[in-house]
């Protein structure tokens, strides 16, 4: 898919769908940045990268703190030359409870996170691939960003903050020959939605979580990853400012 030799960036590196994502890119011949909050995660998914052969660096990185949002990018420039694609992907979920019942303190800890993380490592990233006339980023929104998530008041906020931060930037670095857009999945089958079912304390998770899903299941790491690629894809070169749903049919309906 043309990837061979790119510098990647990914945020969240350490499980769920940036660790599929870094596997993917390593495949395909790219040079990796990782960076993860959770050191022993972002520690086998490097092991998995290495074993893959890529040329990588893994950082342990909190995406709400500048200096370590501004390191991930001086890792891709040091070690790599330059930074060609950025995968803004960590984020963390709340428990479920309706609004007036979630806690001030997660709401703004879930916004810090998974708006102000995106907000910050497009902050740095994107100085450097102005100055190079390109590059490509691709932030992890999710299908809670385009409607409504009854108990998940807070992360639907955020993701509806990522692709407003997504829009704004792409329509800004648009002439600098920067590319960005958002990628929107419904619920997958990773770790955070382990949490999830734990909390439910179900057997019937995935009837009850899918009932407004056409497809009637979860998606699969690889199909949401699958897509990521095309949005990193040089092929896919005229379209930035978007929100591409993954998600099962859920907002078509």
């Amino acid at each position: 898919m043309g990837f061979e030799g790119k510098s990647v960036l990914i945020t969240g590196a350490g499980s769920g769908l940036g660790r599929q994502a870094a596997l993917r890119f390593a495949e395909e011949g790219a040079h990796l940045v990782l960076g993860d909050v959770a050191e022993a995660g972002l520690a086998e998914t490097a092991a998995m990268v290495r074993t893959a052969g890529a040329d990588f660096r893994a950082l342990r990185c909190d995406v709400n703190d500048a200096g370590d949002a501004a390191a991930l990018v001086s890792a891709a420039v040091e070690s790599f030359g330059r930074l060609d694609i950025a995968v803004n992907n960590a984020g963390i979920l709340h428990r479920l409870a309706r609004l007036p019942d979630l806690e001030t303190e997660v709401f703004e800890r879930v916004m810090a996170v998974n708006a102000g993380g995106v907000f910050l490592g497009m902050k740095h990233q994107l100085p450097v691939m102005i100055g190079q006339r390109a590059g490509v980023i691709v932030n992890i929104a999710s299908a809670a960003g385009l409607v409504g998530a009854p108990l998940m008041s807070a992360y639907a906020a955020a993701k509806h903050a990522v692709i407003g931060l997504t829009r704004s930037a792409a329509d800004e670095c648009a002439r600098a020959g920067v590319r960005i857009n958002a990628l929107c999945p419904s619920f997958a089958a990773t770790p955070m939605l382990d949490d999830i079912a734990d909390e439910m304390g179900s057997d019937e998770v995935e009837e009850r979580l899918t009932t407004r899903v056409p497809m009637r299941r979860f998606a699969r790491p690889e199909e949401v990853v699958a897509a990521l690629l095309f949005l990193a894809s040089d092929d896919n070169s005229f379209m930035t400012g978007q929100a591409l749903s993954v998600d099962g049919g859920l907002t078509a309906v």
